[in-house]
């Protein structure tokens, strides 16, 4: 007796996979999450003033500037603090950090902030790039972007682990941390 083979049935092809979506560059989430600070609302949060700041400030957290990040140096050699920069802004303060100046990234990112310098400013915010570079090497950089804005330099990282941008052993992480003067 002949014995007859049966087919099986094909599986049902797989849904294709989803095209991966489009990698952002550091620089552009940095840029897009001061845009987003500057025209989004802030969140709600407890009024702490006085109190010491947590390691890593969050959003809508309330800092005592008087004793926050101790001094750092501008591009020029002047020092300052924290609180004498939001004192003399208009609204407030962005600061961006990146690691070292004159290299790729760090270039696109200070040339993003200057390119929305205008739009930024208008509300009355000061803008500075914050790194742990020396003041000549922050002013050639600088002058050879054409930066409208200051620079900070902060060799003992201060400022930078106050604000919890510091990469453990000796670096600095790329970010954005903003200071509303209302409710600093």
């Amino acid at each position: 007796m002949p014995v007859e083979l049966r087919k099986r049935k094909a599986p049902a092809p797989a849904p294709a996979p989803e095209p991966p979506a489009k990698k952002q560059s550091k620089v552009a989430k940095a840029a897009s999450k001061v845009k987003k600070a500057v025209t989004g609302k802030p969140e709600a949060a407890p009024k702490t003033n006085g109190a010491k700041a947590p390691k890593k400030p969050e959003v809508g957290d309330t800092i005592d500037l008087a004793a926050f990040g101790g001094e750092v140096t501008l591009n020029d050699g002047t020092t300052t603090t924290l609180a004498s920069l939001v004192e003399k802004s208009g609204s407030g303060v962005v600061l961006f950090t990146y690691p070292k100046a004159s290299t790729p990234g760090c270039t696109n990112q200070a040339c993003l902030f200057r390119d929305s310098y205008e739009p930024l400013t208008a509300g009355g915010l000061a803008i500075y790039g914050l790194s742990r570079d020396s003041p000549k090497s922050n002013t050639s950089f600088k002058e050879k972007q054409k930066l409208p804005y200051p620079l900070l330099c902060d060799p003992s990282a201060s400022l930078i682990d106050a604000i919890g941008l510091k990469k453990a052993p000796s670096g600095t992480q790329r970010g954005v941390f903003v200071v509303d003067k209302e409710d600093h």
